[in-house]
């Protein structure tokens, strides 16, 4: 009897939230998670995400702690505040080294990674990835214009999967997307506990009762 194969999810939160939004829904993580495990042996999944630390609110809190209790291994750093050539203020939170020692660190107890991201700058790691007999599926979009994943990325991956065609599967109910809220905070703290609501109810996280602001239940 052949074994399953063994994959690993590698989600890059920045870049999948931008490309979900874009195309106009949410992913169901609960669901997504349900998804992949009917495919294989789901080693680990993956979620990273940069936050600004020295807010005293931020709308990805809820799903960031409901991740980490429900099946993801959730990995963070903070962001970096920088001014540009321009004198703007920025923010940096990339989480591409983070990501990259993980696959190739778990590459010996995988045959498939499967990364939802489409920055080029991943093309590099699929290679060293498929070097080391890994095979990799790419997840993002070719639907937009332009498309959300890099050319170089597309090519490069053994397998390019229209995360379009796991719309029905993996996301929300469309009904939901008012809901839908920015990945790094809000500015307005009077909506803090009605943005709170808001995102738990958009990852199916289930609302604590009133005056439970603290304390993220699971669904």
């Amino acid at each position: 009897m052949t074994s399953p194969q063994r994959l690993a999810l590698f989600i890059d939160g920045a870049n999948l939230y931008a490309t979900t939004k874009t195309l106009g829904f949410d992913i169901d993580y609960k669901r997504l998670l349900k998804e992949f495990k009917g495919r294989g042996n789901l080693v680990r999944a993956f979620y990273y995400t940069a936050l600004i630390e020295d807010q005293e609110y931020s709308s990805i809190r809820p799903l960031i702690d409901w991740l980490d209790y429900n099946g993801y291994r959730v990995v963070t750093k903070p962001t970096k505040e920088f001014v540009d050539s321009a004198g703007r203020r920025k923010v940096k939170g990339n989480m591409d080294i983070e990501l990259a020692i993980d696959a190739l660190e778990l590459a010996p107890y995988i045959d498939e990674m499967i990364l939802f991201s489409g920055d080029g700058d991943f093309r590099s790691l699929v290679e060293a990835m498929q070097r080391r007999g890994v095979r990799v599926s790419v997840i993002s979009t070719i639907s937009t214009q332009p498309p959300m994943i890099a050319d170089e990325l597309r090519r490069q991956a053994d397998e390019f999967i229209e995360i379009m065609q796991l719309a029905s599967r993996i996301g929300r109910d469309p009904t939901e997307r008012s809901d839908r809220q920015r990945p790094l905070g809000f500015e307005d703290k009077a909506d803090t506990v009605r943005a709170r609501y808001a995102v738990e109810k958009r990852y199916g996280i289930r609302q604590p009762n009133l005056g439970d602001e603290d304390g993220v239940e699971s669904p």
